[in-house]
């Protein structure tokens, strides 16, 4: 059977696949601090039917090698943590992260949750949580008697509000960020959350603005980095290769028509 059919529908194959990741990128176009991801793609073993270097004849080498190719196959898909843009909200428990950094979420199994999704509600019981309801590992809690208008974050994590009748603001917590020597090897969990892995490496806490972590903006959030000229012409790109791959399907298809109709 001819090698070209199997490698053809290992492109197309492989061109399902990053069609599956631009679609994905592009239903996040609108998720608050959704980072898109590219796919990554390797080549197949090599059928190697001569090597390189081998005697060709009296004192003589082949210069280079002769192999085959098998096709292709998705390596990795990559995030781009790329900075989102910022979107003014003025919600006042809405905060953005301008620089690296992630939220540390409290998640109902006892595990730390890493998020860039900074439009956080107050609850019931006045904790400061996200639209799931998850806190901050720092559980910040606001005053019974503080109206939301005034509380104040600043860029460096510190939460205050005051209380009706108080002349000045209370201190009530401070909120750290947590960055990674390599983000891209967070493990996604869905509802815009991420878990440390082996590959990310263990979550560096840090006052926001210090050894590398960004700061907060209040009232504002980070909106998707998704573009969409860019997945567009993605989109583009891997139809015309997945289209280009079954072509190559149905050459070889026809090619092995003819040898078959050589005898009559």
């Amino acid at each position: 059977m001819m090698r070209s059919l199997w490698s053809a529908a290992s492109g197309m194959k492989g061109q399902q696949k990053q069609m599956d990741i631009v679609a994905h990128n592009l239903a996040n176009v609108n998720t608050t601090g959704a980072k898109a991801q590219r796919a990554e793609f390797q080549d197949l073993v090599y059928q190697t039917l001569r090597d390189g270097g081998a005697e060709s004849g009296d004192g003589t080498t082949y210069p280079t090698p002769m192999q085959i190719g098998l096709g292709s196959r998705l390596s990795a898909t990559n995030r781009i943590f790329t900075q989102g843009n910022i979107q003014t909200t003025d919600c006042q428990t809405d905060i953005a992260i301008q620089g690296d950094g992630f939220f540390q979420i409290q998640l109902p199994d006892g595990s730390v949750g890493y998020t860039r999704d900074g439009s956080f509600k107050i609850d019931g019981d006045r904790n400061l949580v996200t639209t799931d309801g998850y806190p901050l590992t720092e559980n910040i809690q606001f005053d019974n008697n503080a109206p939301s208008d005034s509380i104040v974050i600043s860029a460096t994590g510190v939460v205050s509000d005051t209380p009706a009748g108080a002349n000045a603001p209370n201190q009530i917590g401070t909120i750290q960020l947590a960055r990674f020597l390599n983000p891209a090897g967070l493990t996604a969990v869905g509802k815009n959350m991420f878990k440390e892995s082996a590959a990310s490496g263990a979550p560096i806490a840090n006052t926001p603005g210090t050894d590398g972590t960004g700061t907060l903006l209040q009232s504002t959030l980070e909106m998707s980095s998704v573009q969409i000229v860019d997945e567009m012409v993605n989109m583009i790109v891997s139809q015309r290769a997945y289209e280009s791959n079954s072509k190559a399907i149905t050459t070889s298809d026809s090619m092995l028509e003819i040898a078959n109709g050589l005898k009559r």
